[in-house]
């Protein structure tokens, strides 16, 4: 049967600097690096060949795949990068520290921001230094200038259905390494999860959700390797019969 993990990347510089990131590409920490090792060490733990990678364009996230993938011992396993992947987009309010940032228009407008399901932050001015356009990696692309969780999961998930799932439908093991938003995004899909019950849902950094699929791409079990470090996760949809 398919099964797929899903790997958040470790600490990065900016996450210790409690700025804002989405698409800007600053590396892990050492910290970061030591996470995706653990990450790495956990998939060895529980004996999983995996056959393929999908990651994003992000630096954090290709080093937390390649670590974990060496930790494990198998870093000759494929590997396929696209932006579609990419951390939200966090217009605006992209280099900001969250602490000033709340200070500035108040927590409750900030957590709006940051953890609604369809309203996003302010767009990216025009004037930014974060102007990602001229970045080859998004060449011939349509590029966001903010994203919500909602128009993050609009372009993560038609990577998911043409790039993703015929791999998953040929029973492969695969490895998402790529960002808080973008695997919730994929999470919400899985799970056919609402607006309301994915907003609760938070994944932890580098600690692998093992996800075990039927033919037809339905969950049938979901666990963190890690258990101690765990978050709650979206309730398993079982066959009603009769």
């Amino acid at each position: 049967m398919p099964t797929l993990i899903l790997l958040r990347h470790g600490q990065s510089q900016w996450n210790l600097e409690d700025r804002f990131t989405g698409w800007v590409d600053v590396d892990l920490t050492p910290q970061g690096e030591a996470e995706a090792r653990k990450g790495g060490e956990l998939i060895k733990a529980a004996d999983i060949a995996i056959d393929r990678v999908f990651t994003s364009v992000l630096t954090r996230a290709i080093r937390t795949s390649w670590l974990a993938l060496q930790t494990a011992g198998q870093v000759y396993v494929p590997e396929t990068k696209d932006w579609r992947l990419n951390e939200r987009h966090y217009g605006g309010l992209t280099g900001l520290n969250k602490t000033e940032t709340a200070a500035k228009h108040g927590d409750a407008q900030v957590t709006i921001w940051r953890r609604s399901y369809d309203v996003p932050p302010p767009e990216l001015g025009t004037d930014s230094p974060y102007d990602f356009s001229r970045d080859r990696r998004y060449a011939g692309a349509v590029l966001p200038n903010t994203e919500s969780l909602k128009t993050t999961l609009e372009r993560v998930q038609p990577y998911w259905d043409a790039e993703i799932v015929p791999c998953l439908q040929r029973g492969e093991t695969l490895l998402v390494a790529a960002h808080g938003n973008s695997l919730r995004a994929i999470v919400k899909v899985l799970f056919d999860l609402s607006a309301e019950a994915i907003v609760g849902i938070e994944i932890p950094t580098s600690n692998p959700l093992l996800i075990e699929l039927d033919a037809g791409l339905k969950p049938t079990a979901a666990r963190y390797l890690d258990a101690v470090r765990a978050t709650a996760l979206p309730t398993i949809q079982r066959p009603s019969h009769g």
